[in-house]
């Protein structure tokens, strides 16, 4: 999109052609009385000079659905929330996009600053209490920049420069707070847009410390790569499959955000840290925040580790402890890539993990969660994608490829799955979606608002709901630290319970939903067959609440 043509008057213009510029194609908004200025100029540019508005009926949701838009796609888009009170809303949101290394563009009105004599200025009694001296406080923690407006023409070269910094690697969400005077107020006579920033080349490795780890990995008798996610064109699975096959060293990947290797990959162990690490005498961790818990497999003291990626200590994190020989910045593709031409070809060092082969249990019995798992990979063809929060298993399904299984991030805000899901169907509306969580993590995704959202856009994914009638990430987290203590004893364990369940199909029918319960494992292929047809033939959202069995290992 382009402005060269159009006259921009206002500071809201500005701002919103500065965001089509930048190659932003989405505005998902929660609108307040903020607003005014933005909707009017949202009319006056018309839809082929800003990015197109989606009204989005909750803020959590809004930036779910841009963390979904980029990753299938990699193209950031934006968000706009209504004051405090919006970006409230918004923050889990943006801690699970930090969390991620994923960039959104995330702005927020701010209560008109003057009392009067200026456009904008306080016209309601809500535009007094929504005041706070330091709104950007809200997010600042987690945000990799921001800002507050001043001045009209500042909406397009503050804008250009956020979405620049969002796409710089460590990549991730950037604030923007806009009051509404210089949103309102006209532009100077003499205002030109900027021109957009070019974008960032890809970091590449230290020649000498890639020499270092090619010497390690010669030396080394059962070297691993734990690797926990990838880029969204899946480059990292192509070469780190390449290079494991020419150095014969095993993959694992541990806490998997983004699944890098297809499951029938030669180089895959699974996804346990601790058995990749049992006999390891060299780790590589691959732009991974979290490659095991120390508490549980620390490596031993003699093993070799190098850490690599566009920022391999993870300054964002307080408290990382992790063991470092050698810590390469590099954008892991690029470094990937200059291991192999510095590496020898080598044998298979290990032996490849085999998927786990499910059973739907038997009749009356609740269903497992690696049947459901296998289940739900059965129906996923070449494009489709799954999002998932506490729902699917990786080790039980059979993934084509990368980034097909995108897991709940580290940052832990429930309520991700079902809005990032959207925001994928939204960039590809004929690619298979689907949505798999735990039921409380459902209710945590505001499902009326979910499930609005994918009738009024016509976005027909798939919502699973894994329904055990209770926090049982909670419930285990209480067994390992008490295994003989009173509340393990208990047939109903204190703050866990979810009973009675909600009638979550009901809620889904709402938005007029297709939607069933599914009591017996035997029953979900058919339901699971029945999804896919409502879906390919009336283009209509679907929901299934499957009764699911509580385990104490997920």
């Amino acid at each position: 999109m382009t402005t060269e043509t159009v006259q921009l008057t206002t500071g809201a213009e500005a701002v919103l052609a500065a965001l089509a510029d930048c190659g932003v194609s989405y505005l998902f908004a929660n609108a307040g009385t903020d607003f005014p200025p933005v909707i009017e100029a949202l009319a006056r540019l018309g839809p082929a000079r800003v990015p197109c508005p989606v009204t989005v009926p909750h803020e959590t949701a809004a930036v779910g659905m841009a963390h979904g838009y980029w990753l299938v796609t990699g193209k950031p888009q934006a968000v706009m929330v209504h004051v405090n009170v919006g970006l409230a809303n918004a923050a889990m949101g943006v801690i699970n996009a930090a969390s991620d290394d994923v960039p959104v563009i995330v702005m927020s009105g701010r209560t008109p600053i003057t009392e009067k004599g200026r456009n904008g200025s306080r016209m309601t009694p809500i535009q007094y209490g929504q005041e706070m001296y330091d709104q950007a406080s809200i997010v600042r923690d987690v945000v990799k920049f921001t800002y507050e407006m001043r001045y009209p023409e500042q909406g397009d070269s503050l804008v250009k420069r956020a979405v620049s910094l969002a796409g710089t690697a460590p990549e991730g969400p950037v604030y923007l707070s806009l009051p509404r005077e210089p949103l309102a107020e006209p532009l100077p006579r003499d205002f030109a847009p900027a021109p957009v920033p070019a974008r960032p080349t890809k970091t590449l490795p230290d020649a000498t410390a890639i020499a270092t780890l090619a010497e390690w990995l010669a030396q080394a008798k059962n070297p691993v790569v734990l690797c926990q996610r990838g880029d969204v064109d899946g480059q990292l699975s192509r070469a780190l499959s390449a290079f494991a096959a020419l150095a014969g060293v095993a993959v694992c990947e541990p806490f998997s955000i983004r699944n890098v290797l297809a499951s029938d990959d030669p180089a895959l162990i699974g996804y346990d840290p601790g058995i990749a690490l049992k006999h390891a005498d060299l780790v590589v961790v691959l732009d991974s925040a979290i490659p095991w818990i120390a508490a549980l497999h620390d490596p031993a003291a003699d093993v070799r580790i190098a850490h690599i990626g566009p920022d391999p200590q993870f300054r964002r994190m307080p408290v990382r402890g992790y063991h470092c020989d050698l810590a390469i910045v590099a954008d892991p593709v690029n470094a990937i890539e200059a291991l192999a031409r510095a590496t020898s070809p080598s044998p298979p060092r290990h032996a490849r993990a085999k998927p786990a082969t499910p059973t739907p249990g038997a009749a009356g019995n609740t269903m497992s969660p690696e049947w459901v798992s296998a289940c739900v990979s059965d129906i996923m063809d070449d494009s489709a994608v799954a999002f998932t929060e506490l729902g699917l298993l990786p080790g039980a399904m059979r993934l084509k490829g990368a980034n097909r299984l995108f897991s709940n991030v580290h940052a832990g805000g429930l309520g991700w799955a079902m809005p990032a899901a959207l925001g994928a169907q939204l960039a590809d509306r004929d690619r298979l979606v689907i949505a798999a969580m735990g039921d409380g993590s459902y209710i945590f995704a505001n499902p009326v608002a979910c499930h609005q959202i994918a009738e009024a856009l016509d976005l027909p994914i798939l919502t699973i709901i894994k329904n055990n009638a209770m926090w049982n990430a909670v419930r285990r987290s209480v067994v390992r630290g008490y295994p003989d203590g009173a509340a393990a004893r208990l047939n109903e364990m204190p703050l866990t319970s979810l009973q009675p369940s909600p009638d979550f199909c009901g809620i889904a029918r709402a938005s007029r939903a297709h939607a069933e319960r599914v009591e017996h494992g035997a029953d979900l292929p058919a339901a699971l067959a029945r999804a896919v047809e409502v879906i390919r033939t009336e283009r209509r959202q679907v929901l299934l609440d499957l009764r699911v069995a509580a385990t104490d290992y997920f």
